[in-house]
């Protein structure tokens, strides 16, 4: 199965949803936050304040993207409760401000809360889910922050590496699950399928006819595509497994993908190189199409757990003729 198509409104739209619901399932909706008798913003002036022993209300409010009157009002409050305490800097125009030992005491209160909020939630999910989520959160977060403080930083670029790495099965079959439940409602019988060819597939990777390569961005594996010159016999190739997750849609990655997998298949001189898909796919129907690739079959079909109108495509290598297998 192969795509590079993107969903860039859907994607919005999942983060969004994700969004409010952590909002709301955080506690932000209420009146006070993390088992305190405080709101939202005076608890993360606590902890921030916290992290870095002392700051300025000026640099509080910057930190916390909130206007200075707020931010006075707000200081003089935890002042009064006892929570926090000023000093005088060398300059008489700024004060820093520090944690008293209430105040030390109600963030150790706090970090606990939140660390058993984030444990119970972890909980629920499998070691390879909780990794993926720090990863998102943080990577998301980072984008916000830099959005806000107009810092905008260009992406990591893309690097297409060859042969298996750690984890590339895991990640392959996730991005194929994901896209595809998401896009066309695809379930567990066509995860299975894509983790068996996998599993299958990889340990061919000693032969010189096969090939995989992981498209990676910041060190985190955004796409794949593999060229298996085996099991279709004839000196055909098998284009199988081209994904670019949703992080990396619109990045290139893909096009780097299937180019690299294009040239190895001209180098072992393939007669021809086949992929098979659906209808419906059409950013990557343009992309396969713009590389030599012709629709040459169709039908109705089922072995991905759905009916729908499968495909078949063709890149011919005129001049060779077919020869045996590796």
């Amino acid at each position: 199965m192969s795509t590079a198509s993107s969903q860039p409104e859907a994607l919005i739209d999942q983060i969004r949803e994700a969004s409010r619901s952590m909002v709301r399932e955080l506690g932000f909706m209420q009146s006070t936050l993390a088992a305190t008798d405080y709101p939202a913003s005076a608890v993360h002036a606590l902890l921030e304040i916290g992290a870095r022993r002392s700051m300025t209300a000026v640099q509080l409010a910057s930190f916390l993207g909130l206007e200075k009157s707020s931010v006075s009002r707000m200081v003089r409050k935890l002042i009064n409760a006892g929570e926090i305490s000023e000093a005088s800097h060398e300059d008489a125009r700024s004060k820093s401000l520090h944690l008293t030992l209430k105040g030390q005491k109600t963030v150790a209160a706090i970090e606990q809360y939140g660390r058993a909020q984030v444990t119970d939630a972890l909980n629920c999910l499998s070691s390879s889910q909780r990794q993926l989520a720090a990863t998102g959160l943080s990577c998301y977060a980072n984008a916000l922050a830099l959005r806000r403080t107009g810092a905008i930083a260009e992406p990591p670029a893309i690097e297409v590496v060859a042969g298996y790495q750690p984890g590339a099965i895991a990640q392959i079959v996730l991005m194929h699950a994901q896209y595809y439940s998401r896009t066309v409602g695809f379930g567990s019988q066509f995860e299975s399928k894509v983790a068996a060819g996998l599993a299958e597939f990889v340990p061919r990777l000693t032969k010189s006819c096969n090939g995989l390569w992981l498209a990676l961005q910041g060190g985190q594996i955004v796409g794949s595509i593999a060229i298996d010159g085996e099991d279709l016999g004839k000196q055909r190739a098998h284009l199988r497994w081209f994904i670019v997750s949703d992080a990396a849609r619109g990045s290139g990655a893909g096009r780097q993908l299937l180019e690299t997998a294009l040239v190895f298949c001209d180098a072992q001189g393939f007669a021809a190189t086949h992929l098979w898909t659906f209808q419906g796919l059409d950013a990557a129907r343009r992309l396969y199409e713009t590389h030599g690739f012709q629709l040459t079959e169709h039908w109705q079909g089922t072995q991905w757990g759905k009916e729908m109108v499968e495909q078949s495509f063709v890149r011919a290598q005129f001049g060779v003729l077919p020869g045996e297998q590796c």
